[in-house]
């Protein structure tokens, strides 16, 4: 039977959509842009349209608008919040042009006439400034027509795999990142004409301990990636802790935390200069002399502002804190003469190689892990940062373990990383291989399309692999290393909606049962292909296939599938990443990762606007008095240990990471958060984000319609505001931006930024 969530997709759909008529019936001329788009848009949401056209579809030169386009424009002007909406162009003066939108505010009677509702008048049209629109020039299938051209340009059999991708791209089953959605295009005879990366984060190499090696070198590396809108992650294990002796010039260190504002500042910087911001992750071994200073440092105003921030949390001092044992907190003995040459030649910030070679450390503090501990978790609960990085399973588990150490995670921390680690991100939506089969009283009856997904796994594999050949790179050693270890993150979207319309409740046994079946086949399935690749194509360069099958990982892979690559090797060191997939879950109308919906109706702020959502699947079932079916399960039904329960089962078949939020009642305490902490360490998860209801000021989705009123209200004028005696500086929402004095933080995406446009920025959210 054919995927219901698939009959409305056709690469090549001539069909005209209810859009494109009700604007003819109307008199509205359209240009064949316009057709084209609007008669290939209607399987997405309004705001699903609106994402791909803002964020990924190739635009035109403002020189060639013309009358009849659709268009992107601004619909609600706001320093902050403005809001975009579609539009089709009625007329061009000079440089305005007169419009009449079709989504938002401005479209709700034509909204109306679409739904066979009677509209109450006609929409009224709108007169914008021309630098206030966007034209695009492609359908969503137009731009993954594009980029299955991209990616099979690296083939010797070019245009089979063209077809290839483009059917499972059409088809919905596999999903790229934004960063291959938005840059990958080839020309015709296949060369690669984007100057844009398809990776979206970077790990690079700790800096060195010289301010050389800091300003020079890795400020110069972070500010050329962000340049390119990537994100950055760096571990500031190497710098010498604060107040430690510099000989050089007979002072005293500032220390990592203060070096890791200069990286931080780089982040606003690099805005200011009119590219698009990139994220930063800083991060910091539990060790480190200055672990204590770095744990709270966000509650220093200006301090590390613009960068996530997180633990190295290693296995011994997890075992520290279970047996309420001393923890040193040490460095390379850098006073010691003989120490201080191996130090300047051999220091790489890994301290536990350092000692193993019998080289000296000095202790600078020796305290009770469990306190540590504590300090670390009681600033989680308040504001979901630090976050917390189990480093020590992420390289027990890490293929590269023998050749390549994980060092880092990038922004949101599903991506561990080795110096120059790049990520390469495309996601099966899961949502399109279910099948109807019938119905009930309660609603639609589905099964699950494991055929498909099968041949769904091998294309994405394939894909991803193309990627590390197309894409330009930033740096030679990026190059080098990626293209010897070919990391791939092949990831998943949708499995929340999947739960749902196989009527399994999402934390419960049934649906642990069902994610260990569905994750072991997908792992299995990409670790084959790769296998394939690699007869085909080639063992990525760095395998050791003895050392590679030592991996923990690895060890937990069925036994024929080792037997495969010890006998074939093996194409990616890594396959398998579960990344937020915030954007493009929303683009497509489904839930997002690996996360449960936030609610069945909710809002979103996004620098897109102020948006409604609705979850479209609620109508196909009979509600009971008045309540849903107790399969429909949100983020806050699940209690916060089904959340990391989920984590873990999912972990136990991904050799990198996972994006997802362990959502707490506002009453969980800081005991709580600490036992969740510690069951996901046991669990085996790589880290974990827990988010305590209300523990931030605003919050990104809601379920509150006021919310856009209340982000407005933290936008007054500073002579709006009423005066009190103090004024609490700092980044958070709400507060007095520290640099201007005048202006407040307000909510950005996942960022804060002062309303007054000074151009400060605050830290962003781990979620």
């Amino acid at each position: 039977m054919e995927n219901e969530n698939n009959s409305n997709i056709n690469l090549n759909n001539v069909s005209q959509s209810k859009t494109t008529t009700l604007l003819q019936k109307k008199g509205i001329f359209l240009t064949e842009q316009a057709k084209n788009i609007t008669n290939n848009s209607d399987f997405l949401s309004e705001m699903g349209k609106i994402i791909f056209l803002d964020r990924y579809a190739l635009k035109d030169n403002r020189d060639n608008f013309k009358v009849g386009d659709l268009i992107i424009a601004v619909s609600k002007d706001h320093p902050k919040y403005p809001k975009k909406d579609l539009a089709i162009i009625l007329d061009i003066v000079q440089n305005q042009v007169k419009l009449r939108f079709i989504s938002g505010v401005y479209s709700e009677n034509f909204k109306k006439e679409l739904e066979g509702q009677e509209p109450t008048t006609e929409d009224e049209d709108v007169t914008l400034d021309l630098v206030k629109c966007d034209k695009p020039i492609e359908s969503i299938y137009d731009a993954y027509a594009r980029v299955a051209k991209a990616a099979a340009s690296v083939e010797t059999n070019k245009e089979k795999f063209e077809e290839e991708f483009k059917s499972a791209l059409a088809k919905g089953y596999i999903q790229p990142a934004g960063r291959i959605m938005a840059g990958a295009e080839v020309n015709n005879e296949g060369k690669y004409t984007s100057n844009l990366t398809l990776y979206n984060c970077y790990v690079i190499p700790s800096p060195k301990d010289s301010r050389k090696s800091i300003v020079r070198e890795t400020a110069y590396q972070e500010t050329e990636i962000m340049s390119r809108g990537g994100g950055v992650g760096i571990n500031l294990a190497t710098l010498r802790p604060r107040y430690a002796h510099v000989l050089g010039v007979n002072g005293k260190s500032s220390g990592s935390v203060s070096w890791g504002n200069l990286f931080s500042n780089i982040v606003s910087l690099i805005e200011q200069g009119g590219s698009r911001r990139g994220a930063l992750m800083l991060a910091l071994p539990d060790w480190h002399p200055d672990i204590e200073e770095f744990i709270t440092s966000k509650k220093r105003i200006g301090f590390l502002d613009y960068a996530n921030i997180s633990v190295l949390v290693s296995n011994p001092f997890m075992e520290a804190v279970k047996n309420d044992g001393d923890w040193n907190l040490e460095f390379p003995d850098i006073q010691d003469v003989e120490t201080k040459k191996r130090y300047e030649s051999e220091w790489d910030g890994d301290l536990k190689e350092w000692k193993k070679k019998g080289y000296k450390t000095k202790i600078f503090k020796t305290l009770k892990a469990k306190e540590l501990w504590k300090t670390l978790i009681q600033l989680a609960w308040q504001s979901a940062e630090p976050g917390i990085i189990f480093i020590d399973r992420y390289n027990d588990f890490s293929n590269s373990w023998y050749y390549n150490k994980i060092i880092c995670t990038n922004p949101c921390g599903e991506q561990g990383l080795p110096a120059w680690g790049v990520c390469n991100l495309g996601h099966l939506a899961l949502n399109n291989f279910l099948i109807k089969k019938g119905d009930d009283d309660l609603g639609p009856l589905y099964d699950f399309d494991w055929e498909n997904l099968d041949s769904a796994v091998k294309t994405l594999v394939r894909f991803l692999d193309n990627v590390i050949d197309l894409t330009p790179y930033v740096f030679d050693e990026i190059a080098e290393n990626q293209k010897g270890e070919r990391r791939v993150g092949l990831g998943t979207l949708g499995l929340a909606e999947v739960l749902i319309r196989l009527r399994i409740k999402m934390g419960n046994e049934d649906s642990l049962k069902f994610i260990d079946k569905l994750y072991k086949q997908i792992a299995v399935g990409a670790y084959s292909t790769s296998v394939q690749l690699a007869k085909e194509k080639g063992s990525f360069k760095k395998l050791d296939v003895d050392k590679f099958l030592q991996s923990k990982f690895m060890q937990g892979m069925p036994e024929e599938l080792r037997q495969n690559i010890k006998q074939n090797g093996i194409r990616n060191v890594t396959l398998l990443t579960q990344a937020p997939t915030g954007t493009v879950g929303s683009m497509l109308g489904t839930s997002t990762g690996i996360e449960p919906f936030y609610a069945f109706k909710y809002y979103q702020q996004s620098r897109l606007g102020f948006h409604e959502v609705e979850i479209d699947l609620v109508k196909d079932y009979k509600k009971i008095d008045g309540k849903l079916p107790e399969f429909f399960v949100s983020a806050m039904d699940m209690t916060a240990k089904e959340h990391v329960t989920v984590q873990g089962a999912i972990q136990r078949w991904t050799d990198s990471s996972i994006s997802k939020t362990a959502n707490a009642p506002n009453n969980f305490t800081v005991e709580d958060t600490m036992n969740l902490y510690e069951m996901a360490f046991d669990l085996n998860c790589k880290g974990v984000t827990v988010y305590r209801d209300g523990s931030r000021d605003e919050q990104i989705l809601t379920t509150d319609s006021k919310t856009e009123e209340k982000n407005s209200n933290l936008n007054k004028s500073p002579k709006e505001e009423i005066q009190v005696e103090e004024i609490e500086y700092g980044s958070e929402v709400g507060n007095t931006c520290p640099i201007c004095k005048k202006g407040k933080m307000i909510k950005v995406g996942g960022c804060t930024e002062c309303d007054a446009g000074c151009g400060f920025k605050g830290g962003c959210d781990m979620k």
